[in-house]
């Protein structure tokens, strides 16, 4: 992962939690654990593979718990950690910030002519 190029917090945060994805999949497990395969179907646009390298990242970072069940085929599960919990507030503001954005956007739309 990527250093901090100016050592801002808010840059810091971002470099953990940027992108399209990370959020949302972290708003997605405030519910309780959850299997790739759940997650796939909460968020149908995320590639398999966007979604892997987002787990990994959060999992390195200390956000997210990966179990794997001794199951045939293998069973997997994710989990936010104690660390992942302290982004409930961020998760929180962003419904609100997201239709007011949403709202912005509708007043910003010139009309036709």
């Amino acid at each position: 992962m990527k250093s901090s190029a100016t050592g801002c917090s808010v840059e810091e945060a971002m470099r953990l939690l940027g992108g399209r994805w990370r959020l949302l999949i972290v708003s997605y497990l405030l519910d309780g654990p959850k299997r790739f395969s759940e997650l796939r179907r909460d968020i149908p646009a995320i590639s398999q593979r966007m979604l892997t390298l987002d787990l990994r990242a959060m999992e390195e970072a200390g956000f997210v718990k990966r179990t794997v069940f001794p199951t045939v085929p293998a069973t997997v599960e994710y989990e936010l950690t104690a660390d992942g919990a302290r982004l409930v507030p961020v998760v929180e503001v962003m419904p609100t910030f997201g239709l007011w954005l949403k709202e912005r956007d509708a007043r910003r739309e010139p009309t036709s002519p």
